[in-house]
């Protein structure tokens, strides 16, 4: 096995046992959106890395995708916190069209139920039977946002049995409350996740 098929960091490798997770990089999150998160968009060009990286070492990598029906409970008009974003085949749903996403990225879609809300891609959607029926032990997560969406998926991939590992540069977060992106961050690290960042896992 060659540095291409095997990534070094601190303990874990990237293989086929290992997945990449890109958690809701859609045009409503980045700038000009409707929920847009601050600086969104600069999380892609980290992540693209992340995915050719990926990729090399023969790992599966999957993008999650919020995906709203007109009239989901987390839209203001029906009683929400969110004006109204990610609705099914709008142009604010779709990725957002420099993320480089190999043809064989596994796409699932969240929050696909009017009446329930959805942060993390392992709630309501079948993830954690994806990985686990390719053997995947750790998953890298990454994306939109931080202290939301990413902080669910994280947390939710360790209550799965996961080792899972944050990556700090290549998301971004909403920080309604100043300081919001810092404590999620130590909640993932409280809960069992791990930090790095793309020039700590290249080899």
């Amino acid at each position: 096995m060659n540095s291409k098929d095997k990534i070094r960091n601190n303990g874990f490798k990237v293989t086929n046992k290992t997945a990449l997770i890109l958690v809701d990089v859609q045009n409503d999150f980045c700038p000009g959106g409707a929920l847009a998160v601050p600086n969104g968009d600069r999380v892609v060009p980290v992540l693209n890395h992340y995915i050719a990286l990926f990729q090399s070492g023969k790992a599966p990598i999957v993008a999650t995708q919020d995906w709203h029906p007109p009239d989901h409970c987390s839209f203001k008009p029906f009683g929400g916190n969110w004006p109204p974003h990610c609705v099914q085949n709008s142009r604010g749903a779709a990725f957002f069209p420099s993320l480089k996403l190999p043809k064989t990225v596994k796409i699932i879609r969240k929050g696909t139920h009017p009446k329930i809300e959805a942060y993390s891609g392992f709630q309501h959607t079948e993830l954690a039977e994806w990985l686990e029926s390719r053997k995947v032990e750790t998953v890298f997560v990454g994306g939109l946002a931080t202290d939301y969406c990413v902080l669910s998926t994280v947390l939710d991939a360790t209550k799965a049995g996961f080792k899972t590992v944050f990556l700090s540069d290549g998301s971004r977060g909403v920080e309604v409350k100043p300081g919001d992106t810092q404590r999620a961050v130590d909640e993932m690290v409280k809960a069992g996740a791990r930090v790095t960042a793309f020039e700590e896992l290249a080899d």
